[in-house]
């Protein structure tokens, strides 16, 4: 299995990916990388040479800045464009970035190409939940505007990925609204609503965000837009929490005292809430694993990214999504 990497994109690259890489090639035997990106800087960073990693050298790197569609039009030879190039040219089976988002989805929407019967691709991290299991969201940004029937093919998609790669043989499906009743939203939560209970998935109804950390669904669907503000209100709050809790344990010598009791448990409860245990988010409705990590991401994010790239390639989750979407389309 081969995983093309873009070593060039993140806060922190190429070091943290390069890293990450390594712990890869490490813990999977049977993982191959191809790191793209300037050959020289890669070389730099890369500790030892390894047969099971390749470089493919770029000139160009699309920034954070740049304008996604733009971007990827015109740096043809930038390391996310050759990335994208070799999954859409079938010399890697999936590919990974932790550079510009829009033009991540952008380079993955017309180099790598939809799966038939896809819609709107959706952009789905798994966030962590108390019990430490995670959920899935989707869409968190892909698309902002969304109809009822890209929700229903974003819980398709949730669904599989569920099964396929976290390995919940029912996974539920919850609706993210403004109350749990029936009847509740606007239009577009009201129609997904109807149409979700038609589906083939375990659709449990409307769940509320202030549920959604405790575990309430495996897969949460909404719109672009309305996941996006949950996703970086979630991540604020979680950073906040934690900035707030140090203040206050080191604030005095009798708190530094019980800081010092608690530190295990602290330690603990901050794993678990960590966003890069649980990999990067996935581009799902694409021919072929897309992941975006972090921009921030470290070598345990990236590590994580691609064990979930590897996890996708090896269950065959895009087939799956494909097989599913033309099944609810016979249904219907």
């Amino acid at each position: 299995m081969r995983i093309a990497v873009d070593a060039m994109g993140g806060d922190h690259a190429p070091k943290a990916v390069i890293d990450g890489v390594m712990k890869a090639i490490e813990a999977f035997d049977d993982l191959q990388i191809t790191l793209v990106g300037d050959k020289t800087t890669i070389e730099s960073h890369l500790p030892t040479t390894s047969e099971r990693i390749t470089v493919l050298h770029a000139d160009e790197v699309i920034e954070a800045t740049d304008e996604p569609v733009r971007a990827v039009r015109r740096k043809k030879n930038s390391s996310m464009v050759l990335m994208a190039q070799e999954v859409a040219e079938q010399r890697a089976d999936a590919c990974i970035s932790a550079g510009n988002t829009g033009a991540l989805m952008t380079a993955g929407l017309f180099i790598v190409g939809r799966i038939k019967g896809i819609e709107r691709p959706a952009l789905a991290p798994t966030l962590p939940t108390v019990s430490g299991e995670g959920f899935l969201l989707l869409d968190v940004g892909a698309n902002v505007d969304a109809k009822p029937e890209h929700l229903v093919q974003y819980a398709i998609m949730g669904s599989v990925y569920a099964k396929q790669v976290l390995g919940i043989s029912a996974p539920r499906i919850g609706l993210l609204n403004v109350g749990t009743e029936d009847k509740k939203g606007n239009d577009l939560t009201k129609q997904a609503f109807q149409q979700l209970k038609e589906t083939n998935v375990q659709f449990i109804g409307n769940v509320e965000a202030r549920d959604i950390l405790e575990g309430v669904a495996d897969v949460v669907v909404t719109d672009g837009f309305t996941g996006n503000v949950t996703l970086k209100t979630l991540e604020g709050s979680a950073m906040s929490i934690f900035k707030m809790m140090k203040e206050a344990m080191t604030s005095n010598f009798t708190s530094k005292l019980a800081a010092a009791v608690l530190k295990p448990k602290l330690k603990e409860m901050k794993l678990k809430m960590d966003y890069s245990e649980y990999g990067g988010a996935s581009l799902f409705g694409l021919k072929a694993p897309v992941i975006k990590a972090h921009g921030s991401s470290d070598a345990r994010a990236v590590y994580h990214a691609i064990r979930q790239a590897r996890d996708m390639v090896s269950q065959n989750v895009a087939a799956f999504i494909e097989e599913e979407i033309k099944e609810e389309k016979t249904d219907a």
